[in-house]
């Protein structure tokens, strides 16, 4: 009856074991990809929903991942789109700050709005963003929402 135990004990235990390893690899992918995305970058292009580029109005701005889990974007664009205005831009201004996590199996990282100058459109909601560092070291960021078809192109500072 005791070999019965023992036998039981240590299969629980190995079977805790790898999933302990497999929770380890996924974390550690997330942390490699976390730290991919860590720094301040400078927009450097936008394709629109067209899957064009942006040359007409484009903004200026900057997206900031920091080690520990926050993240802030602003966005302002030229006087002759001051008018512009949607649940993202506010006036031609385009700001909101959070926290973040990342998905490394799904290249999806997370905003979690905390702060928005566009109020309740975003503040409280999560925005899963499709990830992808090109060649070039630019980081791609396109919306996960099937109805967004934009995508967005940042450069290291």
């Amino acid at each position: 009856m005791k070999k019965i135990h023992i036998g039981i004990l240590l299969l629980f235990l190995a079977v805790w074991g790898i999933s302990q390893t497999r929770s380890a690899a996924a974390s550690h992918g997330s942390a490699a990809d976390r730290g991919k995305l860590v720094g301040a970058w400078h927009l450097a292009s936008i394709m629109g929903p067209d899957g064009k580029p942006v040359t007409n109005g484009v903004p200026v701005g900057m997206l900031i991942y920091t080690s520990d889990g926050h993240m802030s974007v602003q966005l302002m664009y030229p006087a002759s789109e001051k008018s512009l205005s949607n649940e993202y831009v506010e006036n031609g201004y385009e700001a909101s700050f959070g926290s973040y996590d990342v998905n490394a199996a799904t290249h999806t990282v997370t905003h979690h709005v905390q702060g928005s100058n566009t109020g309740d459109r975003l503040v409280g909601k999560d925005l899963p963003r499709v990830y992808q560092v090109n060649g070039h070291g630019q980081l791609v960021i396109k919306s996960a929402r099937p109805d967004e078809r934009w995508s967005v192109t940042w450069e290291h500072y």
